[in-house]
C-alpha cells in the first residue's frame, strides 16, 4: 500500500517538472523584443514578437513531454491496480 502512495507522489512531482522544464525553456529561449533600452519609442518599441514562436515543439521541448509522459505512466499504473 505504501508502495502505491509512492509511485502516485513520484508521478506527480515528475509531471510537475515536466510542466515547469517546458514553461522555463519557453520563458528563457530568447528577448521578447528589440526594444533598446535608449528609450526607443514608436510601433516598434513592442514586446509582441514579430514572428510567432515555436515555443512547444517536440523538437526543443523532448524532456519536459518525457519527464509528463512518465508521470502519468507512473499515476495511470498505480490507479489500475
Amino acid at each position: 500500500m505504501e508502495s502505491g502512495f509512492l509511485l502516485t507522489w513520484i508521478g506527480a512531482l515528475l509531471i510537475i517538472a515536466g510542466v515547469l522544464y517546458g514553461a522555463a525553456q519557453a520563458l528563457w529561449r530568447g528577448q521578447l523584443s528589440d526594444a533598446k533600452p535608449g528609450g526607443r519609442t514608436g510601433a516598434k518599441a513592442s514586446l509582441e514578437p514579430r514572428q510567432s514562436p515555436k515555443a512547444f515543439s517536440f523538437k526543443t521541448h523532448w524532456p519536459a513531454f518525457a519527464l509528463v509522459l512518465i508521470g502519468s505512466i507512473l499515476i495511470l499504473t498505480e490507479t489500475a491496480f
